[in-house]
């Protein structure tokens, strides 16, 4: 059964999740603040409107997909913002925001008659383009069950977490954190191994089909490293702030973590030598500098 939807944010995971709903038979009304991004969607079949509040003039259920949690509450609760559209009805935020902040847009878009659903993603730009992201749902069950038929367009591991709002966010964050700290941790081995000599292609398979195989292994070391590519689609500065997000609240919680509060030092070191922008996979070029060795597949001659 299709839907009229507002969408916002076509960046890197917004517009595949776009392109799929629109292909799943949806009308989506789009907006973003990046004119390129705005016009390659409406060339897809999405309708273009002028602002966050147009959007939500016209959908009862709106999508968004930002950055940070600082442009969630901007266009949730801001001037110009969802809440200021009379027709929304049901706000779904496929952002990592954390739970502070999905609570606080919640609590401000209830009085206006709006429930609220916290539904962070995984999988990265591959998992959007091919449907098959991790979807943590939280928030008011009834409001799940009747948007899941749409999450699952986007989500092929769309799940309920529970009924408080910002539960789904934890859920991001824990993952996240894991495999932020995980892939700090595979760069300082694989630099090892490759100081001391070991063919880094060799190394990464073995790794892959042994005790130390991780989703940062396989998808970050074993494509977009060792092909020198550094191309995995997902920024740096992002795993970071996901990072900081999910320490903020282990402290909220009373908690030490030393070993991920180690590696969150590490990826700002390497921000702090890299490009702006630059790509989580990049970390592993940073490390390799230190260490004063590359981790590339060999380039052998075809016979």
């Amino acid at each position: 059964m299709s839907e009229t939807l507002g969408f916002i944010g076509l960046g890197a995971m917004g517009a595949p999740m776009v392109r799929r709903l629109l292909e799943a038979g949806h009308r989506v009304l789009a907006h973003d603040l990046n004119a390129v991004a705005l016009a390659a969607a409406v060339s897809r079949g999405a309708e273009a409107r002028g602002g966050t509040a147009a959007v939500a003039a016209e959908a009862e259920t709106v999508l968004v997909s930002l950055p940070t949690p600082d442009a969630v509450r901007q266009v949730a609760l801001g001037p110009g913002g969802l809440a200021e559209g009379g027709a929304l009805r049901l706000y779904v935020d496929l952002s990592t925001t954390g739970a502070r902040v999905a609570q606080a847009v919640a609590a401000g878009l209830a009085p206006r008659g709006v429930v609220a659903l916290d539904a962070p993603v995984s999988g990265g730009v591959a998992g959007a383009e091919a449907g098959t992201l991790s979807v943590m749902a939280a928030g008011d069950r009834a409001a799940f069950d009747r948007i899941r038929p749409v999450l699952e367009v986007i989500g092929a591991n769309t799940v309920f977490v529970g009924d408080k709002v910002g539960q789904g966010q934890t859920l991001k964050l824990v993952n996240n954190l894991l495999a932020a700290t995980s892939w700090a941790a595979a760069c300082e081995v694989l630099a090892m191994g490759a100081k001391a000599g070991l063919d880094p292609e060799l190394m990464v398979g073995v790794i892959n089909k042994s005790s130390g195989r991780s989703f940062a292994t396989e998808r970050f070391a074993a494509g977009p490293v060792l092909s020198r590519r550094f191309d995995f689609g997902f920024r740096m500065e992002l795993m970071a702030k996901d990072m900081r997000l999910a320490l903020e609240e282990a402290e909220a919680l009373g908690l030490v973590m030393p070993t991920c509060s180690a590696a969150k030092l590490l990826y700002g070191l390497a921000m702090a030598q890299g490009a702006p922008g630059a790509d989580v996979t990049e970390l592993m070029r940073v490390t390799e500098g230190w260490a004063g060795t590359e981790l590339a597949a060999a380039r052998r001659n075809e016979a």
